[in-house]
């Protein structure tokens, strides 16, 4: 499993930090070929191109509004938990988006690959929404 953490500090009020980082459907707006979609309890990210792709489900697990959720991925790709907090800092706040991630079929040595490259696509979607 592979485990990353992306902190920002940002000029937002925590409110308005909150909002953004938790506007599940803006989040396919930065992440390339994915609609994401709300359910009743969560939502779907839907990666791919016509029929060919996979399915990210997520469940909100914890919503302590307006400073702390937590998903648990349960989809039969990609699995693991992701964690938002935001806190005021100064004149504006502080965001954090700690996430453990499994992909299914991708053996341990890799890692590596997948913590890389998840945090970069994770830091593309926080600075999309918070700028």
């Amino acid at each position: 499993m592979a485990e990353i953490e992306i902190v920002r500090e940002v000029r937002l009020s925590a409110e308005e930090a909150w909002r953004r980082v938790t506007d599940w459907p803006a989040h396919g707006r930065f992440v390339p070929l994915t609609k994401v979609t709300r359910t009743a309890d969560g939502f779907v990210a839907r990666t791919g191109v016509g029929p060919i792709g996979f399915d990210d489900p997520m469940d909100v697990v914890t919503w302590n509004e307006p400073s702390f959720c937590r998903l648990e991925k349960r989809g039969r790709i990609v699995k693991g938990w992701a964690e938002l907090s935001v806190v005021p800092n100064g004149e504006g706040s502080r965001v954090t988006w700690r996430e453990e991630i499994r992909v299914t079929g991708v053996p341990r040595i890799f890692d590596w690959l997948v913590r890389r490259s998840s945090a970069r696509l994770f830091s593309r979607v926080m600075d999309g929404l918070l700028s």
